[in-house]
């Protein structure tokens, strides 16, 4: 029996599997069921008869890169590793397992149920992205279950903290870990008929604006931070206008440019009350990256407009934060690896392949920009992610277990 067979027959294990994952609710912030998520993925490694072993990171790692009120919530990453008798090269797989908060009322009640319905799997994190777990495990189950090696070796980490900004996950691993890939594969970013072959970053700022407090019946003693928030909101409009005209055109032809999105989070300050001139205004800038940008400028960019455009404005005074950020990141597909996978995409989808530059971002930098090796994101995606009704489509799971299966067998480097 070939792999690609024994995955059709065990279709029923593997939405089994991505329905264990999902009813453990890994969300983040602030970082819940860690510990037994990781735990599962750990001895699911083993029984495939890779060396598995968990992280625990320390607790002044903790300090150093979490907020109080989420210290108290433990980290780990999985790292397994099969060596293939042979093999000269390695490639590396990784997935992270949290997962964004949830909201709202969903088809099937709980949104970590794992249900399937009409083909699909739902719940948090079956497509972003524990779809691919699953995908990969039984990618590496068929292989074992029929007798047929891998031609590289093989490294899989199952990481923390994506969806904040990946520093006690993907970043912890590739600075700490003892991995040694020559090719990397994230889990997301492509789907389908298309492979991702770089991201876009991010920066996150905070922007705080000064007022002057007074009594509400007379304004004209303060200085109304909200008013003046709202003049810098909209001068930042010339912001976009600008960033509209900068642009980078992906392999498959699309054209990117960075965009600004304004008030993700707006607040007022203490002390607030309708009678109450404000004297402090909040709002956050999500300044996305282009690949031809890097985030050093992109953030001088922005703080000199910002700047700029609050010298425009009288009694505007504000002050700006970082809050986080992540790089973006660009491999032109033009290594064997790259074509490698475009070939297993099209035999087992039957259909042409493409490469992709994706609007978010993943963590495919880390093993691009600090590993310096070929890296690609593909995985079996789905639809609603961070959002209500997040599912996964079983067929493209099963297709993505074999595409993974398809390129170990057929691929040396």
């Amino acid at each position: 029996m070939s792999p690609a067979a024994y995955l059709d027959r065990h279709a029923d294990d593997l939405t089994g599997l991505l329905r264990r994952l999902v009813t453990l609710p890994t969300v983040n912030p602030p970082g819940v069921q860690y510990d037994d998520i990781t735990a599962l993925l750990t001895r699911e490694l083993r029984a495939l008869g890779l060396i598995a072993r968990r992280y625990t990171l320390s607790k002044a790692e903790l300090r150093r890169y979490l907020p109080p009120e989420q210290r108290g919530y433990p980290r780990y990453n999985v790292l397994g590793q099969l060596a293939v008798r042979g093999a000269k090269k390695t490639v590396h797989f990784n997935a992270h397992y949290d997962v964004v908060p949830v909201s709202g009322q969903w088809k099937h009640g709980s949104p970590f149920s794992g249900r399937v319905e009409g083909g699909w799997i739902y719940g948090r994190g079956t497509a972003d992205m524990k779809g691919s777990h699953a995908s990969l495990l039984m990618a590496l189950r068929a292989l074992r279950a029929t007798g047929v090696a891998p031609k590289m070796n093989v490294e899989v980490s199952f990481t923390a903290d994506e969806e904040t900004d990946s520093a006690l996950g993907t970043g912890w691993l590739v600075q700490n870990a003892p991995i040694r890939p020559d090719y990397a594969i994230v889990m997301e970013g492509g789907e389908a008929g298309h492979v991702c072959c770089g991201h876009n970053g991010v920066v996150w700022l905070e922007v705080t604006v000064h007022g002057r407090a007074a009594h509400g019946s007379m304004p004209r003693l303060g200085i109304n931070a909200l008013e003046k928030m709202s003049a810098l909101v909209l001068l930042l409009g010339d912001y976009q206008r600008q960033l509209a005209k900068r642009t980078f055109t992906t392999p498959e032809g699309k054209v990117m440019c960075p965009t600004i999105n304004v008030g993700g989070v707006f607040s007022a300050g203490e002390g607030g009350k309708i009678n109450t001139v404000p004297a402090l205004a909040k709002f956050s800038i999500d300044r996305r990256v282009i690949a031809v940008e890097s985030v050093a400028s992109a953030e001088r960019e922005t703080r000199a407009f910002l700047a700029a455009a609050a010298r425009r404005i009288p009694d505007c005074r504000i002050t700006v934060a970082k809050v986080s950020d992540n790089h973006p990141c660009y491999h032109a597909p033009k290594h064997p690896f790259f074509a490698a996978m475009a070939k297993s995409v099209s035999s087992v989808r039957r259909q042409p392949t493409t490469f992709n530059v994706s609007t978010g971002f993943n963590d495919m930098h880390f093993f691009s920009h600090h590993l310096k090796i070929p890296t690609l994101g593909y995985g079996p995606g789905g639809r609603n992610e961070h959002a209500i009704d997040e599912a996964a489509k079983i067929k493209d799971l099963v297709a993505t277990a074999k595409i993974y299966a398809d390129l170990l067998t057929n691929f040396s480097g």
